[in-house]
């Protein structure tokens, strides 16, 4: 089994920020963790769910253009967590924003098979 547990979100004003936590486990995420994409993404109640960051075992990191400049991705694999840093936020970056996994594929290039996905954490920017 492999579980993705979010935390961090909450509501915050504008320009304010917020760090978003995912912490995996579970034999298959120990094993594979280092050699996998992992990533972030949300979704509002009107649109799909989409990708925002990723992060791969090369070190590729990928933003989508509205976050760039904005947000930062990260892992810790000592503590088996990823987070995503969110500065300046804007109302449009309301959403649920959900942890992937895609465990052993070691590059995010070719976009995410089969991810594990974690609950998901509401993030909610007032104006």
């Amino acid at each position: 089994q492999v579980h993705l547990v979010e935390s961090g979100g909450r509501p915050v004003q504008a320009g304010g920020s917020l760090r978003l936590s995912c912490v995996g486990s579970g034999d298959a995420y120990i094993r594979y963790s280092t050699t996998s994409c992992m990533g972030w993404f949300r979704q509002t109640p009107t649109e799909e769910r989409r990708e925002v960051a990723s992060i791969d075992s090369y070190g590729d990191i990928r933003y989508a253009d509205s976050v760039k400049g904005r947000f930062t991705i990260s892992q810790d694999n000592a503590n088996n967590t990823l987070y995503l840093q969110m500065n300046n936020l804007k109302p449009e970056d309301t959403a649920v924003y959900y942890c992937a996994a895609s465990l052993g594929l070691p590059s995010c290039s070719g976009g995410f098979i089969r991810p594990y996905w974690g609950q998901g954490t509401q993030v909610t920017v007032s104006s």
